[in-house]
This record gives structure tokens, C-alpha cells and sequence, in this order.
């Protein structure tokens, strides 16, 4: 008890971002919201990561209670999050969360500003919470080459125009050299937002847009896992995968599993709706199969997902009750923190993993369970509404919206001859083989480096 942990938080950008930076080394600036953050910082408010091997610099900002609410809870993820993911959450955008916004924007581009070395520095900016800090850093420093990757997908101009303040973002992103975005339709929708709402020249030949004399590419980069595959994955014990069966009583049994962070526009409650439809159609499958989701809960200061954790509860507790047989239900709910090296377990032992999302820029979980996948076992059933079903074009696609579809692919993919399955696998592997994190940040920083030359 009162021992401090370190956490790496359920976040795809942590994901994608980390083992870039164990590589390269650098500073990565981040505020720090942990309980013990503040007793791991030198007087610098810097720190080794990871402790037990520094690899590189992590940078503490620090936040009041008020800034973090406004800022963070507010007006990133109850404004910018809603907006950029259609999923029929409304938007909230509050004059004082706009306020706070700004605030710690500014704060961030003075703790990037301290850090910047005299000739040729280099900032990577990631998603829609420093939309300001391009062009603040710029002010200062105007030889600073900058990247900004978005990590969430981009709307179209009509859904972008609710912003009511949607000049100053689209200005403070355009400080940035470079935008990055998952996939050609986000780059696209991002374009014609700046040409419905700017003052700007958009040249659709080489996909830049030119404002006030300044030029900034806008790219595709498809966002990455570490690229298990060549060797860096962890050995899943066999003693680990059967206490895993054994606590579970998976034994004999069909395991499809899902893995998300809880929020509205991971697609839980209609995988739910669907293992119940595909159980109502299909009873033959009972007593065949577990359905076992693993849930990190987020954001819990924002009402509708605290609402959403209490939805989700209400229904799997439903629909267990409903199909219950002996000592047989369909859904084990395991409702928590899990750290990477927990879930590898799971992805191991999961005949079929599902991502439903109803929209999702990539989706890492997706690319995770098939990089885990040695054996080329296992298959995914994969949302059209991810970044990921556009590379991952072996995946079983699914509408997550389409119950009744949904419930019928469930059974197709239970029934699918393994030599299909097989052949699937191997496929999206040497995807996510090849396309991994690390040549996503080379192709990033090969195109800085090129702007630097020009």
C-alpha cells in the first residue's frame, strides 16, 4: 500500500509514440496528471522514462484543477472529440473552456520554447489538444520546423463549421510545416474545411495550403504498433494463457474478445447488441463460446461517460441473465486498467477479436491482436468506420450500426474454413509487419527533413 506505480495510460498515442522515443531519444513534454507525478521530477520538472532503463526525457507541465477542466476535460474532449468523431454525442463548447484552452496551450509552448536548442529545432506536436502550439512556437521561433500528427479523424467543413472557434484553430493548426493525418479522406475533409473557412490558397496538386506566404503539407501517414513481429513482442507463457482458461472457464470454448477504452465511439454497447442477437439466432453457440471484453475507464469527470460506463453495466448484466445456462454466460466484463503486457495474454488466446468502432482515426488494437498473432491463428472482425479496415483489407468487415449483420458475421467468422482464416492473417500480418510505428516516424521525419532543405 502507498507504493508508486508507474502506468502507461490506455491511449493509442502512447502506443505509437513510446517505442519511437525509446529509439530516438529527445524530450517529450507532457503534463502530469498521476497522484505521484510531482516525486519522480528533478528541479527541472524532468524525469528518465523508462525508469528502469531511460531511454529518453519526459518533461512534466503542470495544471491547476481549473485548467485541467477546462482545458482537457472541456474543451479537447467535451468540444474538439465529439466534434471530429461522428457518433451523434453533441459537441460542447463553452466560452470558458475556450478560455482555459488557450491558457495551457500557451503554457505548453513555453515549456517546448525553454527546450529548444539555438540551430534547427525539431517539434513533433501530437493531436487536438495543442491545435494552438504550432503557431504560438512560431511567434517565438520561427526556424523551428514543426509536425503536428492528428490522431483522431478530421470532419467535413460542415461539422467543422459548429466550432465557434474554428478560425483560430485552423490558423494555430497552419503553424505547423507539416499535418499528418491517418488516412487520404481525413487530409481531403481538411482541405476543404480550410478552403470553406480561411482565407488561404489550397493547392489540391501537391496537397498544401498557403497562407500569408507560408506553406504547409498535408499528408497521409497510416499510424502503427511497434511491429511485434520482429521479435520484440513478449513470450506469452503457456502457464500464463492457462490460468487465463482456467480462471475464465474458457476451456473447449470459442474466445472472441474486445479490448477498448470505455467511450461512445468504441462501438461496446453494439457488440453487445450483437452477441445478444447472434445467441438468439444462433443458439446452437451456447455454452460454445465466452465474448470477453476488457474495459479501461476514461474520462469518468464527463457525464456522458460516466453515464456510458453505468449503460454498459446495466446491459452486459441484462444480457448475461438472459442467456445464462448452468454455469455458463456468454459475457465476462473485466473493468479496468490493463497494462500491455496483460493484454497480450488475451489477444493470444482469442480465437476472434472485434473492433466495432462507430468512428475511429486508425485504431491500434486492430494491428496489436495481429501482430500477436505468431501462430496465424485467429481472425478480426473489423469496423468500415476505422483508419485500420483501409489497410487491413483481410479483416472481416463489419457496419457496427447493422445489428442484424453484425450478429450473422459473428457466425461466418466462427465457421470460416481455417485455411482462410489462416491465409487472412498472414496477409494483415506483413502489413503490420512492414507499415509499422517506426516507418510511420520515418516517413514523417523524411518529409521534414525535405521541407528543411527547400
Amino acid at each position: 500500500l502507498g507504493k508508486p506505480k508507474c502506468v502507461r495510460p490506455p491511449s493509442g498515442v502512447v502506443t505509437a509514440i513510446d517505442p519511437i522515443m525509446r529509439a530516438c531519444g529527445g524530450v517529450w513534454i507532457a503534463h502530469g496528471s498521476g497522484n505521484a507525478d510531482r516525486k519522480f521530477v528533478n528541479s527541472k520538472n524532468k524525469l528518465g522514462v523508462p525508469p528502469e532503463d531511460n531511454r529518453y526525457i519526459l518533461k512534466r507541465v503542470w495544471l491547476s484543477k481549473e485548467e485541467e477542466d477546462g482545458y482537457y476535460y472541456g474543451f479537447a474532449n467535451e468540444g474538439l472529440w465529439p466534434l471530429c468523431h461522428i457518433t451523434h454525442t453533441r459537441p460542447m463548447f463553452k466560452e470558458s473552456d475556450w478560455q482555459m484552452y488557450k491558457t495551457v496551450n500557451q503554457k505548453f509552448a513555453e515549456a517546448v520554447l525553454e527546450e529548444l536548442p539555438a540551430k534547427n529545432p525539431f517539434v513533433f506536436i501530437q493531436d487536438y489538444h495543442f491545435t494552438l502550439l504550432a503557431r504560438r512556437i512560431k511567434e517565438k521561433r520561427p526556424d523551428t520546423t514543426i509536425a503536428l500528427f492528428w490522431h483522431i479523424p478530421w470532419p467535413n467543413p460542415e461539422a467543422f463549421g459548429i466550432c465557434p472557434y474554428q478560425k483560430e484553430i485552423l490558423d494555430g493548426i497552419l503553424g505547423a510545416d507539416l499535418i499528418g493525418f491517418h488516412v487520404q479522406y481525413h487530409c481531403n475533409n481538411f482541405l476543404d474545411t480550410v478552403n470553406r473557412l480561411l482565407e488561404a490558397r489550397v493547392d489540391t496538386e501537391k496537397f498544401s495550403v498557403v497562407q500569408a506566404g507560408k506553406e504547409t503539407l498535408v499528408k497521409a501517414f497510416p499510424i502503427s504498433v511497434n511491429g511485434y513481429i520482429s521479435g520484440n513482442i513478449q513470450k506469452v507463457e503457456s502457464s500464463q494463457l492457462e490460468r487465463i482458461r482456467q480462471e475464465f472457464d474458457l476451456k473447449d470454448k470459442i474466445v472472441i474478445l474486445g479490448v477498448d477504452r470505455i467511450d461512445y465511439t468504441k462501438g461496446i454497447i453494439e457488440r453487445i447488441l450483437a452477441i445478444d442477437r447472434f445467441l438468439e439466432k444462433y443458439p446452437q453457440y451456447k455454452n460454445k463460446f465466452v465474448f470477453i471484453q476488457l474495459a479501461a475507464p476514461s474520462r469518468t469527470h464527463i457525464k456522458r461517460y460516466h453515464d456510458l460506463i453505468g449503460e454498459i453495466d446495466e446491459l452486459i448484466e441484462k444480457k448475461n441473465w438472459k442467456h445464462t445456462e448452468g454455469g455458463w454466460s456468454p459475457i465476462v466484463y473485466l473493468k479496468r486498467h490493463f497494462s500491455a503486457e496483460e493484454i497480450v495474454p488475451f489477444y493470444v488466446l482469442a480465437d476472434i477479436g472485434i473492433v466495432s468502432s462507430l468512428h475511429d482515426g486508425m485504431n491500434l488494437v486492430a494491428k496489436e491482436y495481429v501482430a500477436s498473432k505468431r501462430d496465424l491463428s485467429g481472425a478480426l472482425i473489423l469496423s468500415r468506420f476505422t483508419g485500420a479496415a483501409r489497410e487491413l483489407t483481410d479483416a472481416i468487415a463489419i457496419n457496427p450500426y447493422s445489428i442484424e449483420e453484425f450478429a450473422d458475421t459473428i457466425k461466418t467468422t466462427i465457421e470460416m474454413p481455417p485455411e482462410e482464416k489462416k491465409k487472412r492473417m498472414e496477409n494483415m500480418r506483413k502489413i503490420v509487419m512492414e507499415h509499422n510505428v517506426y516507418r510511420w516516424a520515418g516517413n514523417i521525419l523524411t518529409e521534414l527533413f525535405a521541407l528543411k532543405k527547400e
